[in-house]
């Protein structure tokens, strides 16, 4: 049975199809990316997901559980993180936590020990006592983060769960997003930043005008789909492009700051060249790295085909 099961979802607005007859799947214990611009239905199928909003046809299935029939059931084993902060400002964090707990049943007891674990976790214990009006756009996505993890969830639906936070914050939430995967939950990930995704994610799906244009794990996206590679290599002098131009295998070079970018589909014959070159010219190699295409390569290709 896997996390979650995604058969022929759609969901109109008036004319406009936000989401277009999905189907894809979300296995146990992976972390899953779901990719998109704005606009491609990204948010509506988070919401179908997690029984915020109905689709017109369709079904979602947690853990086997069909969440329209029954949303209850469903819910009480997922957490949802969304983008926008939804914890009561004049409570403080700690009541916060404790009014989750009530929400799902969680004995005083147990929820006293697992607010103290989260809140120490994530660097909040100093302040559980004040209000969350008196807390940064960061903080705020931490206690929303463990307000999310109260009632210990198989799965945890994140919506870009480190936008707009300093680096320091956003990577104490990408270890614990790891820690917990590595506890088995499963994560469904719905963000903008390529990197995070690339870090983060066993599988992602990338969503466009409503349809799944590509799914699969980030290297094999950038192997499948990625095109040229290319050489990014800098010497100790400066070097006549024509040569690079003219070495057998070349597309393309651009420059890069102080770096030269050949674009190849053979990258390692053109190393041995540009070694020969340097020797033939006596140049010296202050840097060569060959580069694949990025996630965010990947990413603008598909949305720009469909």
């Amino acid at each position: 049975m896997n996390a979650i099961e995604v058969n022929n979802l759609t969901k109109q607005f008036g004319d406009f199809t936000a989401v277009d007859h999905l189907d894809f799947e979300v296995e146990n214990g992976e972390i899953f990316g779901f990719l998109g611009p704005n606009g491609a239905g990204k948010t509506t199928t988070a919401r179908m997901l997690t029984g915020i909003i109905k689709p017109d046809s369709g079904q979602v299935k947690i853990k086997g559980i069909d969440i329209q029939r029954n949303p209850i059931k469903a819910k009480q084993i997922i957490g949802v993180v969304p983008e926008l902060s939804n914890a009561y400002t004049d409570l403080s964090a700690w009541n916060n936590l404790q009014f989750m707990a009530q929400l799902y049943g969680i004995p005083k007891k147990e929820a006293k020990q697992r607010a103290e674990e989260l809140l120490m976790m994530l660097d909040l214990y100093e302040r559980k006592d004040h209000k969350v009006k008196t807390f940064s756009k960061g903080m705020k996505q931490k206690l929303i983060l463990a307000m999310s993890l109260m009632n210990d969830p198989e799965i945890l639906f994140l919506d870009e769960p480190t936008s707009g936070l300093d680096v320091r914050s956003a990577r104490l939430i990408k270890d614990m997003l790891l820690e917990l995967n590595k506890e088995g939950k499963t994560i469904f990930l719905t963000t903008h930043d390529m990197e995070e995704a690339n870090q983060l994610c066993n599988r992602i799906a990338v969503i466009n005008h409503g349809n799944i244009a590509a799914i699969d794990a980030p290297e094999k996206l950038k192997m499948r789909i990625g095109g040229l590679k290319w050489i990014e290599i800098s010497f100790n002098m400066p070097v006549d492009f024509s040569d690079l131009h003219a070495m057998q295998g070349i597309v393309e070079v651009q420059k890069s700051g102080d770096k030269l970018r050949l674009y190849t589909d053979e990258p390692g014959r053109i190393v041995y060249q540009l070694v020969d070159y340097s020797r033939l010219n006596d140049l010296e190699i202050m840097t060569l790295n060959t580069m694949t295409p990025t996630l965010e390569d990947i990413f603008i290709k598909l949305t720009e085909e469909i």
